[in-house]
């Protein structure tokens, strides 16, 4: 695809992708779904916590 190339190892596996700015800003709600997804993935064995708590540990830190 134009505006993304890839960086690779010795063995030319890819490791990275550099993405153009134009392009990343003409797929921007695309790739922020991509992260997203990525970040979701991630967090996956992580656990969760009540709307509820989460609220106020955010009222004391003054983020809420």
């Amino acid at each position: 695809m134009k505006g993304i190339s890839y960086i690779t190892d010795q063995k030319s596996r890819k490791k990275a992708v550099v993405i153009d700015l134009k392009t990343l800003q003409k797929f921007d709600d695309e790739i922020g779904d991509l992260l997203d997804s990525i970040i979701a993935e991630a967090r996956g064995n992580e656990t969760s916590s009540r709307w509820e708590n989460v609220k106020k540990r955010l009222k004391k830190k003054g983020k809420l």
